[in-house]
Parts: C-alpha cells; sequence; structure tokens
C-alpha cells in the first residue's frame, strides 16, 4: 500500500464531472490534498478545470515506461471495465492500481498477480483511508 502514494504522477481512471459521482469525489480529494491527478474520462475534455485524457494509453507520457512506471492510478468504473483498465495500466508500466470499493473486478488479486501489479481493494477508499496512508508516506 505504502507504494501508492510513492509516485510522482497520478491518474483518476472514471473521473466524473458530476459531482454527486465518486468518480469526482476521488478526483476532488487529490486536488483538495495538493496531488496533481489527471482524469482519465474518454469524452470529457475538462474536470475540475483539469484537463483530461480519454485513457490512460492517451496520457501525455504514457509511451515513456519509466514514468508509467511512477504512476499511480485510482479506479472508479464498473467492474468489468476495471479488469480492462488494469490490464491496460499493466501493459503500460503501471505498478500501483487502487480500485475504489465497488470497482474490483471479480478476479483482482489472481490477476494483478500474474500482471506484476500492485493493488489496493476490498475494502479501502481513497475518500477515508487515504489521509492516514499518505500521511505515513510522506513521514
Amino acid at each position: 500500500m505504502s507504494g501508492f502514494f510513492a509516485s510522482t504522477r497520478y491518474a483518476v481512471v472514471g473521473a466524473s464531472a458530476n459531482k454527486s459521482k465518486y468518480g469526482n469525489k476521488v478526483l476532488c480529494w487529490y486536488l483538495q490534498n495538493k496531488i496533481s491527478a489527471v482524469p482519465i474520462n474518454p469524452t470529457a475534455t475538462h474536470i475540475e478545470n483539469v484537463a483530461c485524457s480519454p485513457s490512460l494509453s492517451e496520457l501525455e507520457w504514457a509511451k515513456d515506461r519509466a514514468e508509467m512506471q511512477q504512476t499511480s492510478v485510482s479506479v472508479i468504473t464498473p467492474p468489468r471495465v476495471s479488469a480492462m483498465v488494469l490490464r491496460e495500466a499493466a501493459r503500460l508500466g503501471v505498478k500501483h492500481v487502487w480500485f475504489q470499493p465497488g470497482s474490483e473486478p471479480e478476479n483482482m488479486k489472481e490477476l494483478a498477480k500474474d500482471l506484476d501489479v500492485c493493488v489496493i481493494g476490498n475494502g479501502p477508499c481513497i475518500l477515508v483511508d487515504g489521509p492516514s496512508m499518505l500521511n505515513r508516506a510522506r513521514l
């Protein structure tokens, strides 16, 4: 878990402009904690005044594997989509993915192990557990 906040770049897959959705709340959590995060949304251009990327593969630094290894990803998508996100993240070199509650793919642990990606899921929520984890990472 501690490796998640050791990254230098962050992305929020499933970010939403709708303030009532968790995809917006998670993005706002990053911004409120002074952590730059790119919202990933295939249809929006900006969310919370931050430029969006349509996918992880289209991030400005996606072609640089070393940069992608320094990117942690929060996921707030339906479980069937989350499995595809995990595969895409692994293909690009991402090493840390946090599935927010309800977004975990059915076979999350096995898939993550096969793909050599560290995952957080099945309980911890960045809105609840993020502050203490972030404080521990900064010590």
